[in-house]
C-alpha cells in the first residue's frame, strides 16, 4: 500500500500542471489581478499580454504534464517490477526535478512575452519588408 501512495506523490506535480494547464486554456483569470494566474511583471502589464501568458503557459504545462507523468509512471511501473526499493530511493529526486521543470517553465513564457510585447505590455508588430515575405 505504502508504494501506491509513493507513486501517486511521484503524479501529484504532473497531474496539477494537466490540471492548471488545461484550466488556463479553458477558462483562464478574465482580468489582470495579483491573486490567481501567471503573475509576473510582464505577464500583469496589460490585458492582452495576460491573455497572450495564459494561452502560452496553459499550453507550456499541459504538454509537459503529460509528458513528465507518463515517464514517471512508466519508471514507477519499471522500478516496482524491479527493485522496490529504489523507488523510496529515487521519490525525492523525481519529486525534485519535478519542481525545477515546473520553475523552469517560466523561462520560454517569459521568453514569448519579451519577443511579443514590451515592458508597457503593449504588442510588438514587426514591420514587414520584402524580405520577410
Amino acid at each position: 500500500m505504502n508504494d501506491w501512495i509513493e507513486m501517486g506523490m511521484l503524479l501529484l506535480i504532473p497531474a496539477v500542471m494537466i490540471v492548471v494547464g488545461v484550466v488556463f486554456l479553458k477558462r483562464p483569470p478574465k482580468r489582470v489581478n495579483g491573486f490567481y494566474g501567471y503573475r509576473t511583471q510582464r505577464s500583469m502589464s496589460s490585458q492582452e499580454a495576460w491573455d497572450f501568458a495564459h494561452r502560452v503557459c496553459g499550453r507550456l504545462w499541459l504538454g509537459c504534464g503529460a509528458v513528465v507523468g507518463l515517464l514517471c509512471l512508466g519508471l514507477e511501473i519499471a522500478v516496482l517490477r524491479w527493485n522496490r526499493e529504489l523507488l523510496s530511493t529515487w521519490s525525492g529526486t523525481i519529486l525534485l526535478i519535478q519542481c525545477v521543470l515546473l520553475l523552469v517553465t517560466i523561462l520560454p513564457v517569459e521568453g514569448a512575452l519579451k519577443r511579443n510585447f514590451d515592458r508597457d505590455g503593449h504588442r510588438i508588430t514587426k514591420e514587414m519588408d520584402n524580405n520577410n515575405l
